[in-house]
């Protein structure tokens, strides 16, 4: 196994040391101004509401989540907003903005069709939106503002998204 030594962020990729203690404050900003914990996997179900509210207001007002949830743009949803942006400035900054819809690494393990990665995309996407409400939270609402608060549940969540993160990565990126 290599050593190598832990190297400092000279590049314009911005510095995971200073995003997480920057999440970090904004968490606590979170928690003091608004008493609530960051978490966006609830924005997806008010956005899907407000969605739904167009093509089917009397069926999704009487689905008994959007009775006690209303479907709004708050918070949540601007957090989700925010992040999409954030995303987009930091790759920008950084000169790692591309225009490609399959990645060079995802082309060289599973070909170069965009039906296929958007597919798998999807699926992910919807996978991870089912288990973030099964798990009455997503990443950043148990990794972040669950742990911490010091939640068991988080904790264990928390664990398990590394588990399955290193047992997808293993599956996809053998050699």
């Amino acid at each position: 196994m290599n050593n190598v030594p832990l190297e400092v962020y000279s590049s314009p990729t911005w510095s995971p040391y200073l995003v997480g203690a920057l999440i970090g404050v904004l968490s606590m900003f979170t928690f003091l101004f608004s008493d609530k914990p960051i978490g966006v996997s609830s924005a997806y179900a008010k956005l899907s509401g407000l969605l739904g509210e167009v093509f089917s207001k009397r069926h999704t007002l009487s689905l008994k989540y959007f009775q006690d949830n209303a479907p709004k743009i708050d918070w949540e949803v601007m957090l989700l907003i925010g992040v999409i942006i954030g995303a987009f400035v930091s790759a920008w900054t950084a000169g790692d903005f591309t225009r490609e819809w399959v990645p060079r690494m995802w082309a060289e393990r599973f070909g170069d069709g965009v039906p296929l990665r958007l597919l798998a995309s999807f699926a992910g996407g919807a996978i991870m939106a089912f288990g973030a409400r099964m798990a009455g939270g997503c990443t950043s609402g148990h990794g972040i503002s669950g742990a911490l608060q010091l939640s068991v549940g988080s904790w264990v969540a928390l664990v398990c998204f590394f588990i399955g993160g290193a047992a997808v990565a293993a599956l996809l990126f053998r050699s």
